[in-house]
């Protein structure tokens, strides 16, 4: 298909993809002539995966390092899933302490080595939050919290797929990048719910 048909097909303008193709985020289409290309449904499908990334907030240079990814899996599924998070969590920085964040998701299992510093640095931070707005969470919520937390990450983990790599790249990235809104505004519907049951 030319340009203008991957355009309508994906559902992106033809300067944004010429904009993709200049980044070096989407591969170069089949030439026919040094003014034509021909692109397939590969382009479709990382179209929208871009498209899917960048709409979440992630830079282009850490969508790049996704779409990496993606044409060169890890080797590790656990590596995968820290590829994902990088794209996604604010660099970890040397000005945060993280005692805190390690008392507390050692509650989870969790042990050195076991968790990216980048995302133990992001729990550090809303902790820190926490503390400077003089707001205290108890032990019953935090006990819920992290209670939760565990179940959804036992079955979003159980549910990667292990047919292919690229799968499993799609369903770690997108999963992660693209749920996380989803788990919010799930979470202030059930406040709602809840509130409405206690309160009338």
């Amino acid at each position: 298909m030319r340009i203008s048909e991957l355009s309508a097909q994906a559902g992106v303008p033809v300067p944004t993809i010429k904009y993709y193709l200049r980044e070096s985020l989407l591969p170069e289409g089949e030439r026919s002539s040094p003014t034509q290309a021909s692109y397939g449904d590969r382009h479709v499908g990382r179209l929208r995966i871009i498209r899917a990334l960048i709409g979440s907030g992630v830079s282009v240079a850490e969508t790049r390092k996704v779409l990496t990814a993606l044409d060169d899996p890890p080797a590790s599924a656990h590596d995968l899933l820290g590829t994902a998070h990088a794209a996604v969590a604010p660099p970890a920085g040397g000005d945060v302490d993280l005692a805190a964040a390690e008392r507390l998701v050692s509650r989870l299992g969790w042990e050195r080595g076991k968790c990216d510093e980048a995302v133990l640095a992001g729990v550090a931070r809303a902790l820190e939050g926490l503390d400077r707005a003089g707001f205290t969470i108890s032990d019953e919520v935090m006990t819920a919290y992290l209670d939760s937390v565990q179940r959804i990450a036992r079955a979003e983990i159980e549910g990667v797929p292990t047919d292919s790599a690229e799968a499993a790249v799609r369903y770690v990235v997108l999963g992660t990048v693209l749920v996380e809104p989803l788990l919010l505004a799930l979470r202030r519907v059930a406040e709602q719910l809840a509130s409405a049951e206690r309160f009338g």
